[in-house]
């Protein structure tokens, strides 16, 4: 449905968010687009992935910290 275009467009931002970032230390960037996880390797070796969902339910309780 919607929620997923909305959800391929959000992770294919933050792709060119952070291929774009400076000073983040990011020597390679992978996107798996059918688990929509984003893989980072940072130019000190650590590997990060960072997992791009929708947060069901969770719209009515959002609240921000001051």
């Amino acid at each position: 449905g919607n929620n997923r275009m909305e959800l391929n467009y959000f992770r294919d931002r933050l792709f060119d968010l952070l291929n774009d970032s400076e000073g983040m230390g990011i020597a390679d960037l992978n996107a798996d687009e059918r688990n929509s996880l984003l893989t980072v390797r940072t130019e000190n070796g650590n590997v990060f992935e960072i997992i791009c969902r929708q947060a069901a339910g969770k719209e009515d309780g959002w609240t921000t910290a001051n």
